[in-house]
């Protein structure tokens, strides 16, 4: 028998499908909503192989009030997860109202509906961009919503306060907010990965590109940072792992506002992913060293004890597995052509 009914808002996207994926196998009823924009509807079936769970999916833009409303007058929902939002840091620079309209807007439309609804429990996708410019390792008790660098990193942290707010003025409301470090890898399947639509902004996709030929070089903005190898140091988490971070919030989830990093707790620059594909592909990885970009810090890794101490959740999986699933995808994804 089921567990309760969690709707998933952006469940075609990278981290959505792997959620799915990783709350279908541990018992719960999926319901996706997307608005395809940076997804594709494949990725159902896709779910529905690696589970042998068809989630019901419906194709609504969160801007659409009364859409989502109709969906939520159907759906009976014990849960949001919500992870639908713009998401690219560079894109969000040159278009910042486009940002702010679309994840501030569609966030509270959900919100709404959720209130009306009787639906009080949330887990939120957020990001480690909250922190702004603080030194490594970051953790839950800093300050967050001074020295942030771009326009996404600020609706995170806009939403993070209207989910505080929300708590505060609805006692019954539960909300966990997961602050995301760097996602990568797929799934053991290879069935499902990250696959933008359009230009890819983060590291992972670009390397994939190149290693498919697609783009000629990685570009490494900068390799005199005050760093091991002067080149960026992030923290890198296998999506599995942060699939998992959220079934451990869902299942501990209680009234007012919980915070958590989902990270590893260590730093990989960026050469040392150059390094690991390589090595895990058997092939050298063309790339080279460019100028600085605005807005890149130097060091950026999580201090992850909370999540492990209160939801009983530590990542397992490391650079090695993250490369072999990316290939695997990759491979898979080759097949199919």
């Amino acid at each position: 028998m089921a567990k309760s009914k969690i709707l998933i808002t952006g469940g075609t996207g990278y981290i959505g499908s792997h959620t799915a994926v990783e709350l279908i196998n541990a018992g719960y009823e999926v319901e996706i909503l997307d608005n395809l924009y940076n997804s594709k509807r494949n990725v159902i079936d896709k779910i529905a192989k690696i589970t042998g769970v068809r989630p019901k999916f419906t194709e609504v833009d969160l801007m659409d009030l009364a859409a989502l409303k109709r969906v939520f007058a159907e759906g009976e929902f014990a849960t949001v997860m919500h992870f639908a939002g713009l998401k690219a840091v560079g894109e969000s620079v040159e278009q910042p109202l486009k940002y702010y309209e679309i994840n501030l807007e569609g966030t509270i439309n959900l919100l709404k509906c959720m209130l009306e609804y009787g639906v009080h429990r949330l887990v939120f996708s957020s990001s480690a961009t909250v922190y702004g410019d603080q030194p490594a390792p970051l953790n839950e008790t800093m300050p967050t919503g001074s020295g942030i660098s771009n326009p996404y990193g600020w609706t995170k942290w806009m939403i993070e306060q209207i989910i505080k707010d929300v708590c505060v003025a609805h006692p019954e409301f539960s909300a966990t907010i997961l602050r995301y470090f760097n996602p990568v890898g797929a799934h053991q399947s290879g069935l499902i990965g990250e696959d933008p639509n359009g230009r890819p902004n983060n590291l992972m996709p670009i390397i994939m590109k190149v290693a498919q030929g697609e783009i000629p070089e990685l570009s490494i903005y900068g390799n005199d940072y005050d760093t091991p190898d002067g080149t960026c140091v992030r923290d890198y988490i296998h999506v599995v792992d942060l699939a998992r971070g959220h079934v451990a919030a869902l299942e501990d989830l209680r009234s007012g506002v919980k915070i958590y990093n989902l990270g590893t707790g260590k730093g990989a620059s960026v050469l040392e992913m150059v390094k690991a594909f390589s090595q895990a592909s058997g092939r050298p990885l063309p790339h080279k060293i460019v100028g600085r970009r605005a807005g890149d810090l130097a060091e950026v890794y999580a201090d992850p004890k909370k999540a492990q101490a209160e939801l009983g959740w530590k990542a397992k999986l490391d650079i090695d597995d993250m490369m072999k699933d990316t290939l695997n995808y990759l491979e898979c994804q080759d097949a199919k052509e």
